[in-house]
């Protein structure tokens, strides 16, 4: 037995996100384990934990609404990743890896909802 959403290739693809956030992290100078760190990881778990909240119990409009959630939280990764980059915590090739993984996972993410 599983839960309905481990199914969803969305939510596995934002767990992934949510642990490679969480490890790029621990490379941000520690005057940041308050501030960006802590959203960054926030953020990134925000979005798999609205996918799975929305998928249980929910009437469609009501995961809808938790799916614009997770996709904010994803919108709020990326304004992060762009803090990281011009702080210098994070290369150029680096950010473009993060982004371009993020960005999939945005249309991904915006096609499921209009699926719903």
């Amino acid at each position: 037995m599983s839960f309905k959403f481990e199914k969803l290739k969305i939510w596995q693809e934002a767990m992934l996100l949510g642990e490679e956030m969480n490890l790029l992290v621990e490379n941000f100078p520690k005057k940041e384990l308050y501030n960006l760190s802590s959203q960054l990881r926030r953020a990134s778990d925000s979005i798999a934990l609205n996918i799975s909240e929305g998928s249980i119990l929910q009437s469609p409009p009501e995961f809808r609404k938790f799916m614009g959630y997770s996709i904010r939280s994803l919108a709020e990764v990326i304004t992060c990743l762009y803090k990281a980059k011009n702080r210098k915590y994070l290369q150029v090739k680096e950010f473009k890896l993060y982004y371009d993984s993020s960005f999939k996972l945005m249309n991904m993410m915006i096609a499921f909802r209009n699926k719903i």
